[in-house]
């Protein structure tokens, strides 16, 4: 029976029901490749092909993973119905994709290196490069179920709106295809070609040659959630009947006569319920007799209803073999609520019921989702706790889910399969209490906090010139180029300064600043004497006094705060000031004052002394801890700063990356690794002076030295396709070097 396929394993490992399969490509540690099944238990199980349990298991989503995705160098992409989709290395999640609204029921990992699609019940479509979002594409009108690869500039999506769109990567929609009645849960294209099949929730399979549908084949089972081309070009297909189909073009793979016979004979067996819209509307009053079905059909999967003995019958034109063929009986409705199979969707979920409460007249109100098969005091309280609102409702909420679901019992589920994507029917109480609200933990690692690992052991290497500051005497090695340049072992600061000129221009803006902010001649010489103290031309200790005089200073308004930037930057090196803005007690300000000035709107020369001012927090151990406690919000905020085509900004922001690159490498934080892997690979396409890109190449360097985790991740991102034209640059020197030893890592 089972042509061509045998049961090889039975694989378990997830507590629920399993929502999503993909195959991980074969690599030098596992010759035959993986499986990873994503689960309604929110966790990723990865098999080898030959052990029914899980070789290891990805913790991290919040709710159902229901789709995954594999790509080169062993990346994994998976989306769950907790709205984010998440990057995989091996173990180990390396990124977080935060931007949908609603669950996210289709990812695929694009072929050009470092590009993602992830579709969601938000209706829209979103690119991540680099684990950024480059664009989002609107268009359908309903949750977005699938998606596939045409090429590297082409892809499909289909949708719970029924249609299927051809988009290019640059963001335009290129055709829509109209065929199928219903939601459209799975997309396959062809391999070598642009033809496609579709299933769907109106029991059909749909293959598309040259853009129309030029077949339909029903199936006894209401939904056919997925489908998938074998690489023979036959297409199977999985269905709500527990059943696997195969269907083929090659005689010699064709089933027996036995077989097609028992598979129309359970076609003609279904029932059809007419107000899933399957058949269009039908009034049976209106229908002609079995001797309609002497006039052979226009076209392949054409459908006709008839009436015999006052039963609806639907037969369907198979042009192969020239006849009628029945697909079923039409039944009368089960008194269904939506389309399809009676249920209401909500926030990307299918439920049974879902109410409109209001708690008091003016106020919003809320929606409370509920299946039958849920306790009501269970979802009242879930509902209460989801909404902030009293527990003093409880008993309320309850009576009410009772009332308004009298008379509802539980149908039989034993022969209902459910939806693998929404899981209807099946829904368990409380995992969705969080499903819309974001957390504020560190999206890479989930927990805000920071893990040290194991510090590198790698030894500096000796003699050759400083490449920062072209320092020391330049030895030619023979032959051999040594590698100067990474793993970078100390933070890089701005340290050039002129103190008269900040000085000057400090008292010049301070005669035309407003009275509330006006400094006086004492607090002038105070700053002095701050300088002094830090630019090392005396020996005195900053005190209490100049750092209060200098926060005065560096909240002026942002026109005239500059020349107090400048000072700031140049004191932060100083261990006492470093201490002292760093700590615990003062550093909140501290940072969100730096922020402030990262704004791209804001003045160009504020945003440059600023980043100089995070670069020179790296010199002490205080400086470091919160700039690595802060890691996430300053990248992210300092890397918008990339628009504005200032070469000293693009420097500024280099060296912001390598100093976090240098931290990196010493203990190890895959999450952080990843964060600023994008961030070179993102700036990378922006950044046109030489120096600046010498920068990023040392920090690339730095954070893929000693570890292959990171060395694959770059790779996936497509950054060394990236870095390659430096490799010839003929002046500087150090850029071709330094670009030549990253290329050998990678």
């Amino acid at each position: 029976l089972n042509r061509g396929f045998t049961e090889m394993h039975c694989m378990s490992g997830h507590s629920n029901f399993v929502s999503c399969v993909c195959i991980i490509p074969p690599s030098d540690l596992y010759p035959r490749g993986l499986i990873a099944t994503g689960g309604n238990d929110h966790n990723i199980c990865i098999f080898t092909v030959d052990n029914p349990a899980p070789l290891y298991v990805l913790k991290g989503h919040k709710n159902t993973v229901c789709s995954l995705s594999s790509g080169k160098f062993g990346t994994l992409l998976s989306g769950s119905w907790d709205t984010t989709a998440k990057v995989w290395l091996n173990d180990r999640c390396m990124m977080t994709l935060q931007g949908h609204t609603a669950a996210i029921w289709a990812v695929k990992i694009l072929p050009e290196q470092g590009l993602m699609l992830t579709g969601s019940a938000d209706k829209t479509i979103k690119l991540w490069k680099a684990g950024r979002c480059e664009r989002t594409f609107t268009g359908h009108e309903d949750c977005v179920r699938g998606l596939a690869i045409l090429s590297e500039m082409e892809f499909l999506s289909c949708a719970n709106d029924a249609s299927v769109r051809r988009w290019q990567i640059s963001g335009e929609c290129l055709q829509v295809y109209y065929g199928h009645t219903n939601y459209i849960y799975s997309i396959s294209v062809f391999p070598r070609c642009k033809d496609f099949v579709t299933t769907g929730e109106d029991r059909s399979l749909r293959i598309w040659k040259q853009g129309e549908c030029a077949q339909t084949i029903r199936l006894p089972a209401q939904s056919v959630w997925c489908c998938c081309v074998l690489d023979n070009g036959d297409i199977v297909v999985g269905a709500s009947d527990g059943i696997i189909r195969v269907f083929t073009e090659s005689l010699e793979r064709t089933a027996s006569a036995e077989e097609i016979q028992a598979f129309e004979n359970e076609l003609a067996q279904a029932s059809i319920d007419p107000k899933t819209g399957d058949l269009g509307d039908i009034s049976a009053d209106d229908l002609p007799g079995r001797e309609h079905l002497k006039d052979p059909g226009t076209r392949d999967g054409q459908t006709r209803l008839i009436k015999d003995n006052g039963k609806v019958e639907a037969y369907q034109w198979s042009v192969s073999e020239g006849r009628w063929i029945k697909i079923g009986d039409v039944v009368g409705s089960s008194g269904a609520t939506q389309q399809t199979s009676g249920k209401v969707l909500f926030e990307g979920k299918e439920y049974d019921y879902v109410f409109t409460i209001d708690v008091n007249e003016n106020g919003p109100s809320y929606k409370l989702p509920y299946n039958i098969t849920d306790d009501p005091w269970l979802t009242a309280y879930n509902f209460l706790q989801k909404n902030d609102l009293n527990p003093m409702f409880l008993d309320q909420v309850a009576k009410f889910i009772m009332d308004n679901t009298k008379g509802q019992t539980l149908l039989s589920t034993s022969n209902q399969f459910s939806d693998p994507f929404t899981g209807a029917g099946r829904y368990v109480p409380g995992s969705s209490s969080g499903s819309s609200t974001i957390p504020g933990a560190d999206p890479f690692t989930g927990a805000g906090r920071y893990v040290p690992g194991s510090a590198s052991n790698a030894v500096p290497p000796v003699g050759g010139v400083d490449p920062f500051t072209g320092m020391g005497a330049y030895q030619s090695t023979a032959a051999k180029v040594e590698n100067i340049y990474f793993p970078k072992k100390d933070a890089v600061t701005f340290d050039q300064a002129n103190p008269t000129q900040i000085l000057g221009k400090l008292k010049e803006l301070n005669g035309s600043a407003a009275e509330e902010h006006k400094l006086t001649e004492d607090d002038l010489i105070i700053l002095e004497k701050l300088l002094s103290a830090t630019c090392n031309t005396s020996a005195e200790t900053p005190t209490a006094q100049q750092l209060q005089t200098l926060w005065r200073a560096v909240n002026w308004p942002e026109d005239i705060v500059f020349p107090a930037l400048d000072i700031l930057r140049l004191s932060v090196r100083h261990p006492t000031v470093n201490e002292n803005f760093c700590s615990e007690k003062e550093h909140g300000q501290f940072i969100i004052l730096l922020l402030k000035f990262l704004n791209p709107k804001g003045k160009q020369a504020n945003q440059l002394l600023a980043l100089r001012a995070l670069c020179n927090c790296f010199v002490s151990h205080a400086g470091q801890k919160l700039m690595m406690e802060r890691r996430d919000e300053i990248m992210t905020q300092a890397i918008e700063t990339k628009s504005g085509n200032n070469k000293n900004i693009h420097i500024a922001l280099a060296t912001l990356t390598l100093n976090y690159a240098v931290c990196l490498h010493k203990v190890n934080n895959v999450e952080g690794k990843a964060q600023c892997l994008s961030v070179i690979s993102t700036v990378m396409e922006v950044v046109q002076d030489l120096e600046a890109i010498f920068r990023l190449l040392v920090a690339l360097g730095t954070l893929i030295s000693d570890d292959t985790n990171a060395v694959q991740l770059a790779k996936s991102l497509g950054v060394d396709s990236q870095i390659k034209k430096y490799a010839s640059v003929s002046e500087p020197a150090k850029v071709k070097e330094c670009c030549r030893f990253v290329l050998n890592l990678l």
